[in-house]
C-alpha cells in the first residue's frame, strides 16, 4: 500500500480526514495531528510529524504553508515579511527532497478568506495571498513540484461553504476541498479510476487560525 503525506495548516485539517476516509484500504493516508502553521514552523517539525515511518517510504506529499505568514496581527505587518516567506519555503522543499527523496510532492497554494469578516486585530487580505502564493508557486516549480490550486478552486465557492473567514468546515467546503486534492494526489499515486468521496468532516474549531 502506498503512502500519502498530508502536511499543513488548518486549511489542510479540512479535508485530510476525508481524505484518508475516501481511499481507506487502498492508501495509507498520514498527517499530523498538529496545525502546520507557518512555513518556518513546518520546516523545524517536518522530520518529527514522520517518526513513524520512514521518509523513503513516503510515495506523494500534498502540503501548504502561507495563511499564517500573511496573517497581520494588531495592524501590523504580516508575521513572516515575504522575502523571509521565500526564504524558507525554499529551505521546506530542500527539507522535502532531503527527508523523502523518492516522494511525488505537490504543493497547495492558501486558500481565500473573507477579510470583511475579520477582526481589524486579526487580518488576512486576499490580495496578499495571491502575492504569497506566487511567490511560493515560483520557488516550489524550480524544485519539480506540482502545485494544486486551493486558491483558484476557493475562489469559486460561495460564502455558504465557509465555517468561519477562514475555514471551510462545511459540507460543502469540505467535499470540494477534498475532491481537488484527490483529483491533484490521485495520478502521483497511480490511481486512474473514479473512487466515490466519502466524507468524515470536523465539526470542532479548528486549533489554531
Amino acid at each position: 500500500m502506498k503512502n500519502l503525506l498530508l502536511i499543513g495548516d488548518s486549511i489542510r485539517m479540512g479535508y485530510d480526514k476525508s481524505v484518508r476516509k475516501t481511499l481507506e484500504g487502498r492508501v495509507n493516508v498520514i498527517f499530523p495531528q498538529d496545525n502546520c502553521r507557518f512555513a518556518a514552523y513546518l520546516l523545524r517539525k517536518f522530520h518529527e510529524y514522520l517518526k513513524d515511518i520512514k521518509g523513503e517510504e513516503i510515495d506523494v506529499i500534498h502540503w501548504n504553508a502561507g495563511l499564517w505568514d500573511c496573517l497581520r496581527l494588531f495592524e501590523e505587518d504580516p508575521h513572516t515579511p515575504i522575502e523571509v516567506y521565500e526564504y524558507y519555503i525554499e529551505r521546506v522543499c530542500i527539507r522535502i527532497k532531503k527527508i523523502c527523496p523518492n516522494a511525488r510532492v505537490i504543493f497547495a497554494t492558501s486558500t481565500k478568506v473573507l477579510s470583511e469578516e475579520m477582526n481589524k486585530d486579526f487580518k488576512r487580505y486576499n490580495e496578499e495571498i495571491e502575492k504569497y502564493n506566487e511567490v511560493a508557486v515560483n520557488i516550489v516549480k524550480k524544485y519539480g513540484f506540482k502545485v494544486n490550486d486551493l486558491y483558484a478552486l476557493s475562489a469559486t465557492l460561495p460564502k455558504e461553504a465557509h465555517s468561519d473567514a477562514v475555514h471551510y468546515y462545511t459540507t460543502l467546503g469540505t467535499e470540494a476541498l477534498t475532491n481537488q486534492v484527490l483529483s491533484s494526489v490521485l495520478p502521483e499515486l497511480g490511481i486512474d479510476e473514479k473512487i466515490e468521496y466519502r466524507e468524515d468532516m470536523y465539526t470542532d474549531e479548528p486549533v489554531g487560525i
